[in-house]
């Protein structure tokens, strides 16, 4: 039994152990106080996973002591809840994936929950929660200072430095690139400091995607996608991400092109190649003459025609497998309205989750490319 609990309290200690943990009356919880009034923490969890989780009591004890009748808890988690009187019914839910990014309305929603809690009283604080409290939670919290006048920039470094020893936070690139649209979005009032900014949300925007290419891999020849779009369902808070087109990306041959396909395009333009042209907002569609060597057969691509584009809106996931059946690559999540001009391109730093199957078969320019047709086509 000795050996049992041991292993548990191991386990406890390894999950946490970039996250800061404070020591509360006796209590060593896994909480991090980012502002005065925004508290950032784990799951509180009952039971076995108490063990390596916060557990429930010792959070409502901490809470109840020091922020009597002045405390919210605000639960990201889509996988799991707990009841809600156990912090006297002031508990708020805004569901979505693990690892994976909210809608754009749910950002605003949240914020503007947030704001309304806070501006009740002075000493009111929030208390942020999902699973390990370190991902979803960072998203929204830097979202919410984003909405107080911080930079996303800044807002996400102040949530490393508060939330973890590593200093490095939000490490999700799709996570933190929405952080980065949501402040896009906001604009503040001039010359008053204390009212809440406008927050401009963008009408869906439709696209066709028209190719998923893999540009500069090595070791495969093929890789599996999915490609889905978050919906909404009446009357429920979480979104579920439906498929909308799935297939594989095969090898890109010498020789082999459809006529009616979009073939003649500079997909790729390396570091170097932006410096010696002035540099670059971002990819461009550079028309190509039969008689010039195509750039994609300087590299090896894995590529996927749609035959029939697919139209696609607002906030969308693609995920690259092995194979159908086979192990997770990488994934992306992005928003459709901020798609510039018809080619999103994401090198390995931008992908969410890369394994070690996702690493090895990158090469030295690799980069995922999705080519779309133009906006509300």
């Amino acid at each position: 039994m000795l050996s049992y609990l041991t292993n548990f309290f191991y386990i406890r200690n390894l999950v946490s152990k970039k996250r800061r943990r404070m020591l509360v009356c006796g209590y060593d919880l896994d909480m991090s106080y980012i502002t005065d009034r925004l508290l950032a923490m784990s799951f509180p969890a009952e039971q076995m996973r108490a063990m390596y989780r916060n557990p429930l009591w010792q959070v409502k004890t901490v809470l109840d002591m020091r922020h009597s009748g002045h405390y919210k808890v605000y639960n990201l988690c889509a996988e799991e809840s707990y009841d809600v009187h156990h912090f006297h019914g002031r508990v708020e839910v805004f569901p979505f994936d693990d690892n994976h990014v909210p809608s754009l309305s749910m950002i605003k929603q949240f914020c503007e929950s947030v704001h309304s809690w806070l501006s009740q009283h002075p000493q009111s604080i929030a208390v942020v929660h999902c699973t390990a409290g370190k991902g979803r939670t960072g998203l929204m919290i830097s979202a919410y200072l984003v909405y107080t006048g911080m930079t996303a920039d800044e807002a996400l470094q102040l949530y490393a430095e508060r939330r973890t020893t590593n200093n490095q936070g939000v490490s999700i690139p799709s996570q933190r690139r929405y952080v980065g649209y949501w402040s896009e979005l906001l604009e503040f009032p001039v010359g008053i400091s204390s009212q809440r900014p406008v927050v401009h949300l963008p009408p869906r925007s439709t696209r066709e995607l028209r190719r998923i290419r893999l540009y500069d891999t090595v070791n495969v020849d093929s890789i599996f996608f999915v490609v889905s779009e978050m919906q909404e369902v009446p009357g429920q808070a979480y979104q579920p991400q439906v498929e909308v087109a799935r297939g594989y990306c095969r090898q890109v041959k010498q020789g082999y092109h459809r006529t009616y396909s979009s073939r003649y395009y500079l997909s790729f333009v390396d570091e170097d190649d932006e410096k010696t042209k002035g540099g670059s907002d971002g990819p461009r569609m550079v028309v190509q003459m039969d008689t010039e060597s195509s750039t994609i057969y300087q590299k090896k691509c894995l590529d996927y025609h749609f035959e029939k584009p697919v139209h696609v809106s607002g906030d969308m996931r693609v995920i690259f497998y092995e194979k159908m059946i086979g192990g997770r690559l990488f994934y992306a999540c992005f928003n459709t309205t901020f798609i510039k001009g018809s080619l999103l391109q994401l090198k390995l730093e931008d992908l969410d989750k890369v394994s070690c199957k996702g690493k090895s078969i990158s090469g030295r320019d690799f980069c995922v490319e999705l080519l779309f047709g133009p906006a509300n086509a």
